[in-house]
């Protein structure tokens, strides 16, 4: 039988969760999520004239290509899209049937361990300073030509970081047996052992000759 076992990978913006989960589920053979992506692909189906509700209803994760998802346009549309309840509830249907898919899931988001999969086997919370944060957002904007300074970058991330976390619908905080992993001084090889090393503690014992049973 093909293993079933979901890891949720939480944290703030720019945290380094989005590179670890990619690298962790390349490395299991674990099929991978990064739900923020999904209301962009619903807010970008909006923009050519869907209706959003049935847009998320009817997604696929063939959609989510994150470079054309990754515009100014498709940003606004997904926060307005992500404010109808019919719309979150069709993708919360959407991450957990993922999570549940056979062969292992990684999802990364804000409320993948304390509202979607709270039974998740595995649960890590990636953190880094604000400072830390900035710094490496004000590189990846820098090197795609935004016109932005270190301390405006710093001040959008704290600035998200409150959003994030004093929201009344599913606030970002770490689930109370998620294991935390700051990143502030990890270089990124460092912090896909360390998770590595938490999701291997809680697989199966019960491996045969090293596949799942």
């Amino acid at each position: 039988m093909s293993e079933r076992f979901t890891v949720a990978i939480d944290g703030p913006a720019a945290s380094g969760k989005g590179t670890i989960s990619r690298a962790v589920a390349a490395r299991l053979g674990f099929a991978h999520l990064d739900t923020g992506l999904l209301y962009r692909a619903v807010g970008a189906r909006m923009l050519e004239g869907q209706e959003p509700v049935e847009a998320a209803r009817s997604l696929d994760p063939s959609e989510l290509d994150e470079e054309r998802l990754r515009t100014g346009p498709v940003a606004q549309a997904a926060s307005q899209v992500a404010a109808l309840p019919e719309v979150r509830q069709a993708l919360t249907d959407f991450q957990r049937a993922f999570a549940r898919r056979a062969g292992g899931a990684v999802l990364d988001g804000r409320d993948i361990g304390t509202v979607i999969c709270p039974e998740a086997e595995a649960k890590l919370f990636v953190t880094a300073s604000p400072e830390c944060r900035a710094e490496r957002r004000y590189k990846e904007l820098s090197a795609k030509g935004y016109d932005v300074t270190e301390d405006s970058v710093l001040e959008d991330v704290r600035a998200r970081d409150a959003r994030d976390s004093e929201r009344a619908v599913a606030p970002m905080r770490p689930a109370e047996d998620a294991v935390e992993i700051d990143t502030t001084t990890l270089s990124i090889e460092e912090a896909i052992e360390t998770a590595l090393a938490v999701i291997e503690a809680r697989r199966p014992a019960v491996r045969g000759d090293g596949a799942a049973q």
